[in-house]
């Protein structure tokens, strides 16, 4: 007898408490679609329906009540997910795109002067001739054999809680397969002794040692921009500076300063030099000048699909080049930065900033510096929205060269293009530019002081 007297009990509580579990669970899904910015109505119109079956003979007696508060419901929950998000999202993937993909390597010198797009700065690289004793010439290359690999963002077991910079964003997403051709590829970045032999045997000048000619750039701005003060059409590249302790990170200027002067012989500005650092990365080299640079030595720019399938060097679905091993376990993988990004630096890998190549192991393809130490530039543009693009065709991808124009979600003005790699800044709590499948990107006239590159060239037949 007791236990039938639990069982009606137990129904009876249910009955009873189920209008307001109902009105809870629409409360809560309401705060989750806020919170996601995308809002799903249809959920929330499905529940209500639910409420109303459930309190169906106080819902005859009060149905304009119940139809003015769902209602509200629905209205709010448009109208607030409109007012936060949802504008301009071209796919479901895009929406954990955030400000970790606005960080170190994203910040373009039209950024800095207070404009709204691209400064374009290009140089004709084909009036430069190739240095015809390189063209064969596969010295300091890596043959990478080419395959089938799947691209995009992983989170491996027991990474769940690590900080959202610290796993995959909107743009690695969805993973898709790829298929690359063999390859050869350099197995470092370009050093400055390098790009020198360049320098001397060209007489290029980088865009950093350019002034800014305003009346090329007026035409790419739009109408009614103002002219900004003479000082900042100077030649001038970005440089890092620690943020004070009391300052926003979220505040780019605080820790990027455009330095007049700053160029890929005065790393700092003024009073800085690489003399003594000859077999460093060659850094303030814009897209363009990295464009120049491999086509005088008979090569090119790597596309981005090449570019993480020589960083993961075989291994797949791997979070890091040497594997899953997180980063801050006293092993040293690569040139990044441990401490608190952008106030202070332990320095705990030896190197405050910039180190020489081949400091640290390399991966599985014995290519040197694929993580950390500079961001290197690929041939792509930049789209948040190609990964699904790619997806959305179906099957393998063959040799991808990236989208025929660029695609960004914060200001589509900038057309920029993909760096990859992570630098010397990388940090978890920031942008963890060391992950296989991690993007970057920026306008091909901006150059900063953790931006390089390398090179890749075909495989004759």
């Amino acid at each position: 007898m007791l236990e039938v007297v639990l069982v009606v009990y137990l129904v009876v509580s249910v009955l009873v408490l189920a209008p307001y579990l109902v009105d809870l669970a629409a409360v809560w899904c309401f705060c989750w679609e806020i919170n996601s910015q995308c809002p799903n109505v249809i959920w929330l119109t499905l529940l209500q329906l639910m409420n109303y079956s459930l309190r169906f003979p106080r819902a005859i007696n009060n149905y304009k009540m119940r139809l003015k508060r769902t209602g509200y419901i629905l209205f709010f929950s448009v109208f607030f997910t409109s007012l936060i998000g949802c504008k301009e999202k071209a796919t479901e993937e895009l929406n954990t795109v955030g400000h970790e993909t606005l960080d170190c390597g994203s910040v373009s010198r039209a950024t800095l002067l207070g404009a709204d797009t691209i400064i374009s700065l290009e140089t004709n690289v084909d009036s430069l001739t190739s240095d015809t004793s390189e063209i064969k010439n596969t010295f300091g290359m890596v043959k990478i054999p080419g395959g089938v690999f799947e691209m995009g963002g992983d989170i491996p077991p027991g990474f769940e809680k690590m900080p959202k910079s610290a796993l995959p964003q909107g743009d690695e997403l969805p993973k898709h397969p790829v298929r690359v051709s063999d390859f050869w590829m350099d197995e470092q970045e370009v050093t400055n002794s390098q790009f020198m032999a360049f320098v001397d045997a060209t007489g290029y000048v980088t865009t950093a040692e350019k002034p800014i000619d305003w009346e090329e750039l007026k035409r790419q701005l739009p109408p009614g921009t103002p002219k900004p003060p003479p000082e900042n059409l100077m030649p001038a590249s970005l440089v890092f500076n620690y943020a004070p302790a009391n300052a926003s990170r979220d505040n780019l200027a605080n820790w990027w300063s455009f330095i007049k002067e700053a160029n890929w012989r005065q790393p700092k500005g003024p009073g800085s030099s690489i003399v003594g650092k000859e077999d460093y990365p060659v850094v303030h080299v814009s897209w363009y000048d990295a464009q120049a640079y491999a086509q005088w030595a008979g090569k090119r720019l790597p596309t981005e699909a090449e570019w993480e399938y020589a960083m993961r060097g075989g291994k797949q679905n791997k979070m890091y080049p040497w594997g899953n091993d997180k980063t801050e376990q006293g092993i040293n993988y690569a040139n990044h930065l441990q401490g608190n990004f952008p106030y202070t630096n332990t320095v705990e890998d030896g190197f405050e900033g910039l180190a020489p190549v081949k400091s640290f192991p390399p991966n599985d393809y014995k290519l040197y510096d694929m993580a950390g130490n500079v961001w290197e530039w690929t041939s792509d543009w930049y789209s948040a929205k190609y990964y699904y693009e790619l997806a959305e065709k179906g099957g393998i991808t063959d040799n991808p060269q990236g989208p025929e124009e660029g695609f960004e979600v914060y200001n589509n003005l900038e057309k920029k293009k993909s760096v990859r790699g992570g630098s010397f800044l990388c940090n978890d709590d920031w942008c963890s530019g060391y992950r296989n499948a991690r993007r970057m990107r920026n306008t091909p006239d901006t150059s900063m002081e953790h931006i390089g590159f390398r090179c890749v060239r075909d495989v004759m037949n």
